[in-house]
């Protein structure tokens, strides 16, 4: 289940390892650990009533500027994970979010890392200020 986001510093998603998340050896290949990460942080902002599609409206979008990962331990096929997301820092037009993934059973990390996320106009693709209310609901859990 999903936590409120509104009552929680940080957000935890289930997610189930499946083969097309493996590589030949049963053990996920390292670049889908980003994204579910990024399942993570979109549901993040989602559960703040901030879908995408209604930001692509308003030609607002977030955009990965920099990433810093450690992979410790290997997820396998048919584990299920908690990966969390935890806004560490805000800026007007950024955000960095700290984010983990942990096996769901015994709670082993398995990689963790520092995302950093610009909010930019979709059309200029300049950087542009994170729509207020979404900056303080965020604000408010940090």
């Amino acid at each position: 289940a999903l936590q409120d986001p509104a009552l929680v510093k940080q957000f935890s998603l289930p997610i189930r390892v499946y083969i097309e998340d493996t590589d030949a050896g049963g053990i996920v290949y390292y670049v889908n650990y980003l994204k579910f990460m990024e399942r993570a942080r979109t549901e993040f902002v989602r559960h703040f009533i901030f879908e995408q599609s209604s930001l692509l409206r308003e030609r607002i979008l977030f955009v990965v500027h920099s990433c810093n990962m450690r992979f410790l331990n290997p997820a396998r096929i048919d584990d299920e994970l908690i990966v969390t997301a935890e806004v560490v820092k805000l800026g007007r037009a950024n955000m960095v979010f700290g984010q983990s993934v942990k096996r769901a059973d015994n709670g082993l990390s398995l990689c963790e890392g520092e995302v950093k996320i610009a909010c930019i106009n979709s059309v200029t693709m300049k950087p542009c200020a994170i729509p207020e209310a979404l900056y303080n609901a965020v604000q408010s859990v940090m």
